[in-house]
């Protein structure tokens, strides 16, 4: 290639148009629909070509038009309260600050491979950057101090378009970044700021770009630099692409690169979150981070670096994570070990199930679980199938104690609802409505919205569905060269008044996206029916290699076309967030089918319910938490089948049943004023349950009381007086795992309320009242071990068929000072009523504590009653 020259050119814009720059550079935008409406009043064709994109509108736009802009004092006016409203905001005192949590200069760094925050900065590919999105925006409303980190994808996820067989086809579009609302950061001599991360065959540079969004800043990755070989700059070329090679470069780019970054610009993080396994790396980089700046031994900073770290789990199947072999590791990341000063073997077991294993690959979040204090799942479900699938690395406690908690997802509630719906919000709940808390007596107000205001503005977002859809279908009809006489049918499609249910999601085989289409007959007796129509919207998109899901898609266009029901099926091409806002606002029904377990979480039905749509899921995900029997439907009873086939065919017969019986006649039961007014109290009943329990406000208010607050609290502490604190801690570990095979339960007395002798409860005499008590002694064998470093625990609850306790309570038991055999024997007792009746057992376990520890489970050290010493 020859020398090319490359250089910037700006908007010119009128000096009284100067803020729309910006207000364009800032993704507050995005969520307030009047900056929103102001753009479109630039030029509102314009702003559909951009992408609805204002950066690249505002240097898009005629000159002539832009000069008649700045003599239009309405437009002016509305420009300086867009002004004046984006000031305010990031003026304004914030929940953060009211709420006296951790100080301000503790940074949280959110680290995620993607994020999807609007579709003209596409850098996401479905849930897991929506989610992303949502975080950030929402930690800006609330006033978090929290910064954002990911990579910037030159050619992002792919764009989908199906063929003429219904077969989807995979293109990718080169992103802009500087017609995006994105800024290079500079130092203060205006060059970029650029790190450097060692690759096998080279040092690869990199630069950084900031997206502001509202208060939060998210920094950027970019490796696509001239100083970089092909190899290096394809690294930040499409998310998601490429083979297992390819992942761990772009993993070693986010968590190593992205900490690096953060540093580079003046940040250090107190607390790290890593969305998934993906960012895992980081953990790493902040203990190498410590060594080299601190004098700090391995030890010693992955203990004070762990303090620090949260790890959010999504995948719900270990297949599902990714995972790199021991080859790909030394290539990588050999003289990365070296720097850390452990041996490869003591690195490898950082990512294994098994330590010792050296056939066994490295597990992304095995690595993040063990570096890191705060675990979560993303609902209740996913929080026990995580437990379970976890447990391995805990192999002696009970699954329900294993250190990984549940935080279920949320929705940033203004960046989906209606402009429609979010008035009459404001209207009956006042302005600040989405921030309220779960029990606050707002949500009461949803019972006095008359049934028309709330059926009218859902009714008005589903015609503009249609709307959208037809014209969506007649461009991707021309697209696949159908003739000009067959266009017209595309703008009969769907039916304002008819029941409209949508399925939009990922088309993976566990989401079943053709479970409606295994009984054509009753299917289309339901599309078909000229009194009581009902009708589909589908959207969603395969990954690249995954051929099943791209089956499914087609058996999909194929059953629209075979059976002549294409006026009621319609699949939406490059599923995104602009089809997704439409979907959500306007379907009547939002329609999930995955196989229980397997669906993490999903939020795409809280956005609808938002809405007013109402839910009608398998049970599974957030759904077992937000099904109420008077504001949804459960499909099936949330049971597990060993053959799917049958699965697959008695839930689908259950869905038909309950459309043919309950949804489909509730929907067209109209009263005399043709308001369906039992569908609008389902309506009014979804709405007030779920609003308040889905919104990030309370996702992100869990997120702060569970682990930032203490997180930063606990990596403040162990960072204090020159990491004393983490030095003790890595010297007490050491100390009582070395030690911890003298520990053992010598002797266990129990006496039945209080008495002696005669009161001793036996094998032979199980049988107790309830309110009896009992008082428990148990002598402990510590060998070296203090007794202040341990917890001896009662655990007791009811007991199964096999002699195990399920689901049991602890109760601390207190030292009693009384020395046997050389002073390392020590009785511990506790006293603990009955107060149930069945089947009941106890037992007693010691455990390490420390209160540096952010749990006693640590260690990975338990000593049980009867358990064989070692």
């Amino acid at each position: 290639m020859p020398n090319v020259r490359s250089f910037r050119v700006l908007p010119s814009l009128p000096e009284e148009l100067k803020d729309l720059e910006i207000l364009a550079r800032n993704m507050f935008w995005c969520w307030n629909l009047d900056f929103v409406r102001l753009f479109k009043r630039i030029d509102s064709n314009l702003w559909k070509a951009c992408g609805y994109n204002p950066v690249r509108l505002l240097g898009s736009v005629s000159q002539e038009k832009l000069s008649k802009l700045e003599g239009n004092h309405s437009f002016l006016c509305e420009l300086k309260r867009a002004k004046e409203k984006l000031q305010t905001y990031l003026d304004a005192p914030t929940w953060f600050q009211r709420s006296g949590n951790i100080h301000s200069d503790k940074i949280i760094a959110y680290f995620s491979a993607e994020f999807g925050i609007h579709e003209c900065l596409p850098i996401y590919s479905g849930g897991l950057g929506v989610l992303a999105g949502d975080h950030l925006k929402t930690a800006s409303d609330m006033g978090l101090p929290l910064v954002g980190v990911g990579l910037l994808y030159q050619n992002g996820f792919f764009r989908q378009y199906l063929n003429i067989d219904g077969w989807q086809q995979e293109a990718y579009v080169t992103n802009d970044f500087y017609n995006m609302p994105a800024e290079l950061v500079r130092d203060e001599k205006g060059k970029p700021v650029m790190i450097s991360i060692e690759y096998p065959e080279e040092m690869i540079n990199v630069q950084i770009w900031k997206v502001n969004v509202g208060r939060v800043s998210l920094y950027l990755l970019d490796a696509n630099l001239d100083t970089n070989s092909a190899n290096g700059r394809v690294i930040t070329s499409s998310l998601y692409g490429g083979d297992n090679e390819m992942r761990i470069r772009q993993e070693i780019m986010l968590g190593i690169g992205g900490l690096r970054a953060l540093r580079a610009v003046g940040i250090e993080p107190a607390v790290c979150h890593m969305n998934e396994g993906h960012a895992a790396f980081m953990a790493l980089e902040r203990i190498r981070v410590l060594m080299q700046e601190k004098g700090l031994q391995f030890d010693e900073a992955l203990e004070a670096t762990k303090a620090g770290n949260v790890f959010t789990v999504h995948t719900p199947v270990k297949a599902g994570n990714d995972e790199f072999s021991p080859e790909l590791i030394d290539k990588y990341l050999g003289n990365y070990i070296k720097a850390l000063k452990i041996s490869e073997e003591q690195f490898m077991a950082l990512g294994r199930v098994k330590e010792s294993d050296h056939k066994e690959s490295f597990k992304m979040p095995v690595l993040a679980i063990r570096l890191s204090s705060y675990r979560n799942g993303v609902s209740k479900l996913h929080g026990q199938v995580t437990r379970n699938m976890w447990s391995v690395l805990w192999p002696d406690i009970p699954v329900d104690e294993v250190p990984i908690s549940s935080i279920t997802n949320g929705v940033h509630i203004k960046s989906w609802l209606s402009e429609d719906m979010n008035a009459l919000y404001e209207r009956y709940l006042g302005p600040n409505w989405c921030e309220e808390s779960i029990d606050s007596p707002i949500w009461n107000n949803i019972d006095s919205i008359p049934d028309e205001e709330l059926w009218r503005p859902h009714q008005r977002s589903k015609v503009s569905l249609i709307a959208f859809a037809r014209e969506r279908l007649k461009a991707q009809m021309q697209r696949r060269g159908t003739f000009h006489s067959e266009l017209n049918w595309a703008e009969e499609v769907l039916d304002p008044e008819a029941l409209t249910i949508g399925f939009a999601r990922r088309f993976a085989t566990y989401k079943r996206g053709d479970l409606l289409l295994k009984d054509p007959k009753r299917l289309i007796k339901l599309l078909t029916d000229k009194e009581k129509p009902v009708q589909i919207v589908f959207a969603g998109k395969a990954h690249p290699r995954d051929t099943e899901g791209k089956e499914i898609i087609r058996r999909i266009i194929h059953f629209a076309n075979q059976y002549g029901v294409r006026r009621r099926i319609v699949f939406l091409e490059d599923y995104e967030m602009n089809i997704a806002r439409y979907m959500v606002r306007g379907v009547d029904i939002w329609l999930n089918t995955p196989r229980r377990p397997m669906e993490a979480s999903g939020t795409s039905g809280m956005k609808a319910a938002f809405n007013g749509a109402l839910n009608m899921s398998t049970y599974d995900g957030w759904w077992c938490e937000g099904y109420t029997s008077n504001g949804g439907w459960i499909i099936g009873a949330g049971e597990d089948y060993d053959d799917l086939a049958y699965q697959d065919m008695v839930e689908s017969q259950a869905m038909y049943k309950m459309l043919e019986n309950e949804i489909v006649p509730l929907f067209y039961r109209r009263s005399a004023d043709s308001l369906p007014r039992g569908w609008i109290q389902r309506m009014r009943n979804s709405i007030k349950y779920i609003t308040p329990r889905f919104s990030t406000y309370r996702m992100l208010t869990d997120y702060v009381r569970k682990c930032y607050e203490p997180a930063g609290e606990k990596w403040q502490r162990l960072n204090e007086k020159e990491m004393a604190r983490a030095k003790n801690l890595s010297k007490w570990n050491a100390e009582i795992k070395k030690a911890w095979s003298s520990v053992s339960v010598k002797n266990v007395l129990v006496n039945i309320d209080g008495q002696d002798g005669t009161g001793l409860l036996r094998p032979n005499n199980p049988s107790l009242k309830v309110g009896s008590k009992l008082k428990v002694k148990a002598e402990v064998e510590l060998g070296d071990i203090k007794p202040d470093d341990i917890a001896v625990q009662l655990y007791n609850g009811p007991v199964d068929a096999w002699g195990k306790i399920n689901m049991g309570s602890t109760i601390s038991m207190v030292c009693q000072n009384g020395h046997q055999g050389g002073g390392t024997k020590h009785w511990f007792e506790t006293t603990i009523a009955c107060e149930s009746s069945g089947q009941l057992g106890l037992t007693v376990r010691v455990v390490p504590k420390n209160e540096d520890m952010a749990s006693s489970w640590e260690p990975c050290l338990v000593h049980w009653e009867g358990q064989s010493e070692s």
